[in-house]
């Protein structure tokens, strides 16, 4: 086989945040509303006020309402739980999200479960998981939507579907590795859930039809770990010394995959960055505007359910 073809994030985000914006152009043009997501950032964390911005600036695009609450890292709790209450009782905010890492100190999962499920557009309520382990309607985890979504593209431009394939995750995280392998198995894929203490870890990846790699250690996964013509989806963003003498950059950004080898053997590959991560942010658009709809009992606009 030759290189792999990269996976284009970028576009088919592109395209769903296209069809979200005719569906808030629907809602409004019906209902005389546009649906709006509040995010809450706590403290300074660089690469957060980065996936911030960038969530605010999509959004807008899209025609929702954005509403950003900066706070200092200092902010105590129970502030923050109240934030969430005044958010949740807000009858015009249709998404809350809580931008994490939390800082220090902050019990995450208290504040997380604070949040009117309703509004969870992350995804990350214990009603949101109950749901999708039911495999109730709900509003479901970002990221691993994204990647159900590329994995199905990459597959569609082979003229196959995921029904029946072997998807192998890397990474346990209640984030995307545990979620990712609910929603791989309602598109009927057979799921192994891998982590570091799996034995054989090489082994088990190389029986995959899909590979996922959510582990958040840089270019863990090689080359030879990926089955000839696989599908390679890269959930890893880490930052490492960049080794290039011509960069002036100090740093770049790599995946939990080694690209070079796995792009040798794989069908198709998502880029780091530029693969998941734009994905990331069009199916917390699609959650808003689901969120939106499912509150006031309005059918969701086509081509989004």
């Amino acid at each position: 086989m030759g290189m792999a073809t990269p996976i284009d994030g970028k576009k088919i985000a592109a395209q769903v945040r296209e069809k979200i914006g005719e569906a808030v152009k629907i809602l409004h043009d019906q209902h005389n509303y546009r649906p709006s997501l509040a995010v809450v950032l706590v403290g300074e964390d660089a690469a957060s006020q980065v996936y911030v911005a960038s969530k605010h600036k999509f959004t807008r695009e899209a025609g929702m309402g954005s509403l950003q609450h900066e706070l200092p890292a200092d902010t105590p709790e129970d502030a923050l739980i109240a934030l969430i209450k005044t958010l949740n009782a807000d009858d015009n905010i249709d998404g809350i999200l809580v931008q994490l890492p939390l800082p220090d100190g902050v019990d995450t999962a208290r504040v997380i479960g604070q949040i009117d499920p309703a509004k969870d557009v992350d995804g990350l309520t214990e009603t949101s998981a109950g749901r999708l382990s039911l495999g109730r309607p709900g509003l479901r985890p970002c990221t691993p939507a994204g990647c159900v979504i590329l994995a199905k593209q990459a597959l569609a431009a082979q003229g196959e579907v995921l029904s029946g394939k072997h998807c192998v995750i890397i990474g346990r995280s209640i984030l995307v590795g545990k979620p990712a392998a609910f929603l791989f198995l309602e598109q009927n894929c057979t799921v192994t859930i891998a982590h570091s203490r799996t034995k054989d870890l090489a082994s088990v990846c190389a029986g995959a039809d899909i590979l996922v790699a959510a582990v958040g250690r840089p270019e863990m996964v090689q080359g030879n770990w990926v089955k000839e013509g696989a599908i390679v989806i890269d959930v890893g963003i880490n930052r490492v010394a960049n080794d290039n003498p011509k960069s002036k950059r100090k740093t770049k950004l790599v995946g939990d995959v080694d690209y070079i080898s796995a792009a040798s053997r794989a069908a198709a590959i998502t880029p780091v960055p530029g693969g998941v991560g734009p994905m990331t942010i069009a199916c917390l658009l699609r959650n808003t505007l689901l969120a939106a709809c499912l509150r006031r009992g309005w059918p969701v606009p086509k081509g989004l359910e």
